[in-house]
């Protein structure tokens, strides 16, 4: 099994940005692309600084850091990721957006390369099957941030190689990161349990329970985690939340993942969290935090 020496992530996102990060400070070349070049000079930018803050905390030296850069393209024609040996996708969490992407990727990159998603939720085996090369496609899930946080959520579809596992796996150790395998149903592993939990969560306030607050501080305190659920959501997004749990209500065909109407609401409202500003949460301000309703 040969070394991976390239990849090319599409989507300069949070994820997409920082998976390229994690990728070029491990020693892989990588083209970033993003349709947007707005999106792709903000990455560029954020990837930039991030690396340098490293070397100001003592954890890569000036020169690695220099190393790591030189290792990072960035580019808006999907073209120029024809020789990539992994292509890892981190754009919306959409079924019919991430099949489009997949078939201009089967035509482009070369007969060997492997295409991963970095879907939280969505059936690996879908997005190969609308390929040429089902058992070279496999699910490639970073947690957020993905520099910082350990695991990665590997996602083997029906037709998936053990061949195309065992790369992916190497190349996530190769990131340093700890791997769990789960086969491809709703949710996988993590947004299984993880979902339903903030679901709940919402739940918890829409019925008046108890304030965002204290719902929040009670699962840090009591569960010792380290972020409340509805903070946690805030941070996710809230529309990644609801995409989330659509997919497992869809799939599992159980009433108990169905959203709850507050998420639908804030979502239709546009609060989808940190990076509107606004979510359960008020960002905008300081001190200042949003009251909404706890009913509809």
């Amino acid at each position: 099994m040969a070394e991976t020496k390239s990849i090319g992530v599409v989507g300069s996102g949070q994820m997409g940005s920082g998976i390229a990060q994690l990728a070029a400070v491990h020693g892989v070349n990588v083209w970033l692309l993003d349709t947007d070049p707005v999106a792709l000079a903000r990455a560029k930018k954020s990837i930039d600084s991030n690396i340098q803050r490293l070397v100001s905390k003592g954890h890569l030296s000036q020169s690695a850091a220099n190393d790591a850069l030189g290792r990072l393209s960035y580019t808006t024609n999907l073209e120029e990721l024809h020789m990539a040996d992994v292509v890892i996708e981190a754009i919306v969490e959409s079924e019919n957006a991430k099949i489009k992407l997949f078939l201009q990727l089967d035509k482009i990159v070369k007969h060997s390369t492997i295409l991963a998603s970095n879907t939280s939720s969505i059936s690996i085996t879908r997005l190969a099957s609308a390929t040429s090369r089902p058992t070279q496609v496999i699910g490639m899930h970073f947690m957020n941030p993905p520099p910082i946080m350990k695991l990665v959520e590997i996602v083997r579809g029906a037709d998936t190689s053990d061949e195309t596992f065992y790369a992916i796996k190497a190349l996530a150790d190769r990131f340093g990161k700890t791997t769990v395998c789960s086969q491809d149903f709703a949710g996988f592993i993590v947004n299984r349990i993880l979902m339903p939990m903030i679901n709940e969560a919402f739940h918890t306030l829409y019925t008046g329970v108890a304030s965002k607050e204290d719902i929040d501080a009670g699962m840090k305190l009591g569960t010792n985690h380290p972020m409340g659920p509805l903070e946690l959501a805030d941070f996710i997004g809230l529309d990644v939340c609801l995409s989330i749990m659509k997919v497992l209500h869809a799939g599992l065909g159980d009433t108990k993942y169905a959203p709850c109407p507050l998420l639908v609401q804030y979502v239709d409202a546009g609060r989808l969290g940190r990076k509107r500003g606004i979510g359960v949460y008020d960002y905008r301000g300081a001190t200042e935090q949003a009251k909404p309703s706890a009913r509809l």
